[in-house]
């Protein structure tokens, strides 16, 4: 007697596939307002950080770090209040802090 094939059956993902996804997916990137249009990022500065970079915010008004993925966006819209601290590995102009 010959054995049918099974033919194999497409399944919608179960909320359990969606959240490994996300998971392995990590965490969204950080994003960190900005005054100046050329700004230096060397992650989270010491040991634990990256090579310093200086990165140029283009016409988009954003520029993405190469390194760790970091967001810098130019603080130009209403309602951002700067208080000219910034987050940690982070450089504005060619003065740094």
């Amino acid at each position: 007697m010959a054995r049918k094939a099974k033919t194999p059956t497409a399944t919608a993902p179960t909320a359990m596939d969606v959240t490994a996804t996300a998971a392995a997916a990590g965490p969204a990137p950080e994003t960190i307002m900005v005054r100046s249009h050329r700004i230096a990022c060397d992650g989270v500065g010491g040991a634990l950080g990256h090579p310093r970079v200086w990165l140029e915010l283009g016409a988009a008004g954003f520029v993405d770090c190469p390194y760790c993925d970091r967001r810098f966006v130019a603080a130009t819209a209403a309602g951002h209040d700067e208080d000219g601290h910034l987050a940690p590995g982070v450089y504005e102009g060619s003065s740094g802090h």
